[in-house]
């Protein structure tokens, strides 16, 4: 009881920023991403001229991947592990720190033009490695089941190596480090999400007093739709226009869909920050069959999927995690204000927009610009609500 009142005192005297991971990293992710955006449209209009080593889409990539998800990646196992192996949480000095070295990493990618792409490299591996090496640590110490966790995280590691790796002239296959990371992220989505959804789906429903029909924990059948699901993303990072990459991706898709509609999303209609949660992860079959039918449909492009993928399942999910993190973790009421359901609204409306941007009669340019401006707002919106309750004291007086 002591040790607990001294660590409870201790955490109490630092400053609110730096009591818990998801606090600068939510918030750094969140005003990363708009940076990304706002300098990723402007390059695209022909405004700026980006002072990266990479090319201007190659940057935009890299940061979303590696810079603003590697940054709620952070926040969300930061937190999470602690309570998975009840050891003590990065704090304080340690974790302003790693936060900087965050911070430093994308200036530094950023500037790679003039700083060099070397110190990029460095610093933005290093990020990564850290984080892989504090999540093995805690985990292994506590002999934790999480270590395939872990195990993403290292892989996420080699990739952002990999795409370090082009950008220094090393021969590396065209774009297989985005694409290890692009992978790696969405298995990491269908891990923990096949955990949180139906799990907060079940833990609402039992209290609005259903006791039909409630979702299960993962078992074999979802163990076989992640085997597929990290055979197809194997395969489509290695080839990604193989005809069989292209039938992996379409099954993976239709297995993941299978296993949605079994989490009952629609009975929560009512809440939305489990609603969400559903509307998230619906993103992600449908950018795995997107993103298959690309291979037989000559007209489609890839990019349709990629978009489903990454501006509806990553951004929307992260999103959702976050919101739904930063209330319960700062000890606000797990409820979606009208302000959360605008960031949900915006988000969703935003990737759809620019998923179907191709196929509208409308100029590209403007529809992409419209769709990144809608996202955009759904970030802005976040920082706006959420950003006072990741920087303030939790109102209840704990830590």
């Amino acid at each position: 009881m002591k040790a607990e009142d001294h660590r409870h005192r201790r955490l109490m005297a630092l400053p609110p920023l730096w009591r818990g991971g998801f606090r600068p990293f939510f918030l750094g992710g969140a005003i990363w991403s708009l940076v990304v955006v706002a300098l990723w449209l402007a390059a695209l209009a022909g405004v700026v001229t980006l002072p990266t080593a990479f090319d201007a889409l190659a940057w935009h990539r890299h940061e979303m991947l590696f810079g603003y998800l590697g940054a709620v990646i952070a926040g969300f196992l930061l937190t999470a592990i602690p309570n998975w192996t009840g050891r003590l949480p990065m704090a304080g000095g340690r974790l302003a720190l790693f936060a900087g070295l965050w911070l430093a990493a994308r200036v530094a990618v950023l500037f790679s033009g003039v700083l060099g792409t070397l110190l990029a490299a460095v610093l933005d591996i290093g990020f990564l490695a850290t984080l892989a090496f504090v999540a093995a640590r805690e985990v292994i110490a506590a002999k934790n089941r999480n270590l395939p966790v872990v195990i993403v995280i290292a892989v996420l590691t080699c990739a952002s190596a990999l795409d370090h790796g082009a950008a220094l002239g090393v021969d590396v296959p065209a774009g297989l480090g985005w694409r290890l990371g692009f992978g790696t992220v969405l298995m990491l989505i269908a891990l923990i999400g096949g955990r949180i959804v139906p799990s907060f789906t079940r833990n609402w429903l039992a209290k609005q007093g259903v006791t039909q029909r409630l979702p299960t924990q993962p078992g074999r059948f979802d163990i076989a739709t992640l085997a597929v699901l990290a055979l197809a993303l194997v395969a489509w990072t290695l080839t990604p226009e193989g005809a069989w990459t292209a039938t992996l991706l379409i099954a993976a898709g239709a297995l993941q869909a299978i296993r949605l509609a079994r989490w009952s999303g629609l009975r929560t209609r009512h809440d939305p920050l489990v609603l969400m949660l559903h509307i998230s992860y619906a993103w992600l079959p449908i950018g795995l069959v997107l993103l298959g039918l690309a291979g037989y449909l000559p007209g489609m492009p890839a990019s349709t999927g990629l978009h489903a993928l990454g501006t509806g399942a990553m951004a929307s999910m992260t999103l959702a995690v976050m919101t739904r993190a930063t209330l319960g973790h700062t000890g606000r009421t797990l409820h979606a204000d009208g302000w959360t359901r605008a960031i949900y609204t915006l988000v969703t409306v935003g990737a759809a927009l620019r998923v179907a941007a191709a196929a509208l009669p409308f100029d590209y340019l403007q529809t992409v610009m419209v769709s990144g401006l809608l996202w955009s707002g759904a970030f802005i919106l976040f920082l706006w609500t959420y950003g006072p309750y990741l920087l303030d004291a939790r109102p209840d007086g704990r830590p």
